[in-house]
């Protein structure tokens, strides 16, 4: 087996090791306020569940060199934001909001993705997801190695979920109709496979 010690590669040959082994990473969709009131609205899959009680997630946000990126430096700012569920039947405009704009533009509008309002918190949502979570900031932790400050990640406590019925069965998200996508390596993504079910021990 090949054994290699991450602190002789490059930043980006980690990178690509990373991506390629952890498989495969549910993806959000982070809305937020930016310059101006613009909306945001950018892909992440460095995220995940952080706990169920308080329901809490999370998403890194690697930086531009030194500097946040707009969905980082917005909920800093404003204290809040929106995660969507990517799905088969928005992914194609979520990917879209992938593209490098100005923080005064907005990827939502870009992508013709469609606001609709949040009931606990400022911040919209968009209507083509079948979840979102509107979730206020919880902590923002600075990570680097040593002074080199190069990922914020953001632990998002969620104050409001909305779950479209028809993914929505006494009490559990089925699946099978949610159609969740997950990001792969380099431009690949990935629908739900086979199930393999396997009892926990006793």
């Amino acid at each position: 087996m090949l054994s290699i010690n991450p602190a002789n590669n490059t930043v980006r040959e980690n990178y690509k090791l990373l991506i390629g082994s952890v498989i495969p990473r549910p993806i959000a969709f982070i809305t937020s306020i930016g310059e101006n009131e613009v909306i945001n609205g950018a892909p992440f899959s460095y995220f995940n569940i952080v706990s169920a009680e308080p329901p809490m997630i999370s998403v890194s946000v690697q930086r531009k060199g030194v500097e946040q990126k707009d969905t980082a430096r917005n909920i800093c700012k404003h204290k809040e934001f929106v995660i969507h569920i990517v799905d088969e039947d928005n992914v194609t405009k979520i990917n879209d909001t992938s593209a490098s704009l100005r923080p005064n533009e907005s990827e939502v509008e870009m992508a013709k993705l469609t606001l609709t309002e949040s009931e606990s918190i400022k911040t919209p949502g968009i209507k083509e997801a079948k979840i979102r979570f509107e979730c206020e900031l919880e902590k923002c932790i600075e990570l680097g190695d040593g002074n080199n400050i190069n990922t914020d990640f953001i632990i998002g406590k969620i104050v409001r979920i909305h779950v479209d019925e028809k993914v929505y069965k006494n009490g559990k998200i089925m699946y099978e109709k949610l159609n969740a996508m997950s990001r792969l390596a380099g431009n690949d993504y990935a629908k739900i496979g086979k199930i393999v079910t396997i009892e926990r021990p006793k």
